[in-house]
């Protein structure tokens, strides 16, 4: 894109003659001439392009020249501290290089940039008129992957809160409870670290022994990250009071046989100590108890009893019994022969029920079938009202006939 200009001079002469007659004379001349100059040229001699990059990266900052006669340029930082001089290093700083010194185009970079290094950096030629332009450095600062805080323990029953911390980002980071594929909203706050904001969410959940190992999960995203997402997977931990089941061994035990008992406990905290103990009487003296579980060898019937297993934590305690009763031969041999006579009293009630239900079935059908003749009776008196008549009034349907001949 250019302008016309028009550059126009004026020329004025005076000529003065003094003879026999007085003789003035005057003559103005006007030139006027046009020229077509770059209208960029003529606005900015010296062009700077903005950056923005990540803490950490490495920027480039370029400045434009047009129509360079080798004049001074000079490079500066945003604290007006000049870092080049005509492309000689003015300021002791590695960080800072030139990469790039041409009649068009001057060009540093700066590594390892922090967000200190935000501003705006002069470009300047120096020629009659000092001309320069501002090249803006921003600095973006993705967030790191946040962190979970629990300001109390969760135990059965009651909240725990959760916050959610992602403590440095520029511009400030999102953050985002989910958990089972669905959105927990929270609260958030934010608080300016300098050129940094410090972002955190807090939500609040009521828990229940079976969300113990339930995995709740805070995604922190960021115009850096691309779509990318920086996640927090926090398990919860709730505290639960514990419970105990004994299993028993299978089958009838005789004497002379094993007894082994494992206590099964459930608790978190998980109950560390485990204690046997047997109603009433002292443990036996082969007895050995190891962790949760409780062997004795060579039973008797001495040993018989009810056997008790308690566990405790900071939230409770829970116990389990088992009841053992150790056969010998003669009782066992009692016990089987009394099957058969429960199986027989069985066969017996199933037979009397079935007698039951084919005597009522049967007076059912009785009663129907006589309800049935009934009506069917009285149908047949309507038909033959004459011979009914003839009964009602003591005559016989013969008498009745003979009357009518007359």
């Amino acid at each position: 894109m250019s302008i016309n200009n028009s550059l126009c001079f004026s020329l004025s002469l005076s000529l003065s003659l003094s003879l026999s007659l007085s003789l003035s004379l005057s003559l103005s001349v006007s030139i006027c001439f046009s020229t077509s100059l770059p209208l960029l040229m003529l606005l900015r001699a010296v062009q700077a392009e903005n950056v923005t990059v990540l803490e950490g990266g490495t920027a480039q900052i370029s400045c434009r020249l047009q129509n360079y006669d080798g004049s001074i340029v000079v490079i500066q930082n945003p604290r007006r501290q000049t870092l080049f001089f005509n492309g000689t290093r003015a300021l002791k700083d590695d960080r800072f290089q030139m990469v790039l010194f041409t009649p068009r185009l001057v060009r540093i970079t700066l590594t390892n940039v922090s967000v200190s290094d935000e501003g705006g950096y002069f470009c300047q030629l120096y020629t009659d008129d000092t001309h320069h332009q501002v090249a803006t450095l921003s600095v973006s600062v993705p967030p790191d992957t946040p962190t979970v805080e629990v300001k109390q323990e969760a135990v059965e029953g009651g909240e725990v809160e959760l916050t959610c911390l992602s403590p440095r980002s520029k511009p400030p980071a999102t953050l985002r409870w989910i958990r089972d594929r669905r959105e927990i909203p929270g609260v958030v706050s934010q608080q300016e670290n300098g050129k940094t904001v410090s972002v955190s969410s807090t939500i609040r959940l009521h828990v229940e022994r079976k969300d113990n190992g339930a995995v709740v999960s805070c995604e922190a995203s960021h115009p850096a990250l691309g779509g990318q997402k920086r996640v927090h997977h926090y398990r919860l931990d709730v505290y639960f009071a514990p419970t105990v089941r004994i299993i028993p061994p299978p089958g009838i035990l005789r004497e002379g046989d094993s007894l082994s008992l494992t206590c099964s406990i459930t608790g978190n905290p998980l109950p560390r100590d485990v204690q046997w103990t047997r109603i009433n009487d002292t443990l036996p003296e082969r007895a050995e108890i190891s962790g949760p579980t409780l062997q004795v060898s060579r039973l008797s019937q001495s040993h018989n009893g009810t056997y008790l297993c308690q566990a405790q934590n900071n939230y409770g305690r829970a116990a389990d019994h088992y009841t053992l009763l150790v056969y010998d031969p003669g009782a066992v041999i009692e016990t089987h022969s009394a099957v058969p006579y429960a199986v027989i009293g069985g066969i017996l009630a199933l037979l009397v029920f079935t007698v039951i239900c084919v005597l009522i079935v049967t007076i059912w059908c009785s009663v129907r079938q006589k309800g049935s003749y009934l009506t069917h009776e009285a149908s047949g008196l309507d038909e033959h009202g004459e011979v009914q008549e003839a009964f009602l009034n003591g005559n016989d349907a013969s008498q009745g006939k003979k009357e009518y001949l007359l």
